[in-house]
């Protein structure tokens, strides 16, 4: 968008700013009006154009750090531009409203877009949005009300998509206000976008649509897309260039006549102020304050709530008789059936009361089985509390040989390598009070139930965040509960103390995103439980793993290079998302992550 356009957006907006008549009908069919902005909206522009964006640092290294390539790899390949970005693009829009039979009130306005087959639900009957922990979509979760004649749209909980697509990202902690202007038979679209991770303010667009005046054909409406096998790869290869080292940047800028101040972006550029400062060549020393901007990016963030045995637990249905129980130090997903109450990651010690509450509302059936999914406190805690609610199902000779003390609680199942670290020698003290300790171990690369009347995989994922992670997979009803290996809050830990490493928490994470088999448009299907955040799908998984790769690949080029520890933190490898995972102080830092990375990396080269 230009300047000009940006003004004149924002003065339409004020002109609206009073309720001018009752609300309208949006429905009917409508094709987008691209006038403005077309490179962008249509094929796309070149590496390096990122001017109109008020971008972070950050997000502007990521940008420059992108390979097109990316999109060749299967989590990529139907991967939907989001809400805050598909109206921009070529398409066509369907509305209509959806009304309750009984009273005719609007319950909600759907909106079908061309592009990858989405469908939105822009609901009208006041309902909240869903909390933090709920999943994020593609089209995100929107509610809608009418100031006059203008339909106002709030949207949260959107995946990380981009705010171009030349690889300039979009948060996952992005929101979207809408303002739909209906004006004889076309309609003016404003979108309000605010990311705190990578735009320092709101970012404003306009789009325009009007009435299709005969129907289209149905091939029109379609966009299918199915993953193919482009390029044969490693799972931990994910295409992207070395800070500094895009060879297309300078190049297409100079094609497309890019090469001047501005083109790199940021809020400074988008002001008339700017318009007069243009001599200098568009080099980062002569950017706008970016360092600046980015601090108050990373001040903009959302906290991220204390981890607290005190937290309220609450309860969040994911598939069938599968649960997820959030609060009290980390997610517990937790199965109820016939058989009884399966628990995975029993939290924190002081939350087992609550947990047990919660337990108590889904199943009145006796706990079976406790698993813990690695060692730590978080996983753990709670298990001589949660185990002692329950009963293991046994008898007989067996029930002789174990005794009845053990009978009397449910079994605690974990790999032998969680044992070895809570359990001590004879004379010595143990770490954790005996009642603990895994009951059932399993020393192979699996170990499979059937509980509940589904089977139940657990998989042991060697050298990741410890040496003693596993993964739960809860085969019918598609479940998958990661531990930590996995988060939507931080940056992954790596306990090198109890066995972790880089390369095994990339290898797990290949793991689960290959096990997870993803609904229509990399959206849905196998839903997965992180250690701690949001319910998550395949693609959450893939971002993450890219991720880590990039600054894996980024630590091991440094060492190469034979740049120090110190070097190597001054360097900031994980800069494109300090602002969405990092952290200065706490029990995981930025800096511990990074060490942990450049210990790691050494230790695979010895």
């Amino acid at each position: 968008m230009t300047v000009r356009t940006l003004f004149a957006a924002a003065a339409l907006l004020c002109s609206l700013a009073a309720p001018v008549a009752a609300e309208v009908d949006l429905s009917g069919e409508y094709r987008s009006i691209r006038h403005e902005d077309v490179p962008d909206r249509g094929p796309g522009v070149g590496y390096g154009d990122y001017s109109g964006i008020p971008l972070t640092d950050a997000a502007r290294q990521y940008a420059e750090s992108w390979d097109a390539a990316q999109l060749s790899m299967p989590q990529q390949q139907c991967r939907v531009h989001t809400v805050a970005y598909n109206m921009r693009g070529p398409l066509n829009l369907r509305i209509w409203e959806e009304k309750d039979p009984r009273t005719q009130d609007v319950v909600a306005i759907k909106l079908y877009v061309s592009t990858y087959e989405q469908t939105r639900t822009v609901w009208m009957d006041g309902r909240p949005h869903p909390p933090a922990f709920a999943p994020h979509t593609w089209m995100g979760f929107s509610t809608g009300h009418w100031a006059g004649d203008r339909l106002i749209v709030e949207t949260s909980h959107i995946k990380q998509g981009w705010h171009r697509r030349n690889g300039v990202p979009q948060s996952d902690q992005t929101t979207l206000t809408e303002h739909f202007v209906k004006h004889g038979n076309q309609f003016t679209h404003i979108a309000v976008i605010r990311d705190p991770v990578y735009l320092t303010e709101p970012m404003l667009k306009t789009q325009h649509f009007e009435l299709i005046p005969r129907a289209l054909p149905k091939g029109a409406w379609l966009w299918p897309c199915t993953v193919v096998e482009e390029i044969a790869r490693d799972g931990n290869d994910v295409p992207h260039y070395l800070p500094g080292q895009n060879p297309y940047l300078a190049s297409t800028r100079t094609e497309s006549k890019m090469d001047v101040p501005g083109a790199g972006g940021g809020a400074a550029t988008l002001y008339p102020e700017f318009a007069g400062n243009t001599t200098k060549p568009a080099t980062p020393a002569n950017r706008p304050d970016a360092s600046a901007i980015t601090r108050r990016a990373v001040q903009q963030a959302p906290p991220k709530p204390p981890v607290s045995a005190t937290d309220t637990i609450e309860i969040f249905p994911v598939r069938g008789n599968v649960y997820m129980l959030v609060g009290g130090g980390a997610n517990t997903t937790v199965q109820v059936g016939e058989d009884g109450v399966v628990v995975v990651d029993p939290k924190l010690e002081g939350a087992s009361k609550k947990l047990l509450a919660a337990i108590a509302t889904l199943s009145r059936k006796p706990i079976r089985y406790v698993i813990d999914t690695h060692v730590h406190a978080d996983a753990m805690g709670g298990n001589e509390a949660v185990a002692a609610a329950g009963t293991t199902r046994t008898g007989g000779v067996v029930l002789r040989q174990i005794g009845n003390e053990v009978a009397e609680t449910a079994a605690i199942i974990a790999h032998e390598n969680v044992l070895s670290r809570v359990a001590a020698p004879t004379g010595k003290a143990a770490p954790i009070p005996q009642r603990a300790w895994p009951s059932d171990t399993f020393y192979g690369a699996r170990r499979e139930l059937t509980v509940n009347g589904e089977g139940l995989e657990l998989r042991h994922l060697p050298a990741a965040h410890t040496d003693g992670d596993i993964i739960a997979f809860f085969h019918r009803s598609d479940v998958i509960a990661a531990g930590d290996i996995f988060s939507t809050e931080s940056y992954p830990v790596i306990d090198l103390a109890r066995g972790g490493s880089v390369q095994g928490l990339l290898t797990a994470l290949d793991t689960v995103i290959e096990l997870a088999i993803p609904d229509v448009d990399h959206e849905g299907g196998t839903m997965i439980v992180p250690g701690h955040g949001y319910l998550a799908d395949e693609f959450d998984v893939a971002e993450y793993r890219d991720m880590v790769t990039i600054v894996r690949d980024r630590v091991k080029d440094m060492l190469k290079r034979g740049l120090t520890r110190a070097q190597i933190q001054a360097a900031r490898p994980t800069f494109d998302w300090d602002a969405r995972y990092g952290a200065e102080s706490g029990e995981w830092t930025t800096a511990m992550f990074v060490d942990a990375v450049i210990t790691s990396l050494q230790g695979d080269a010895r």
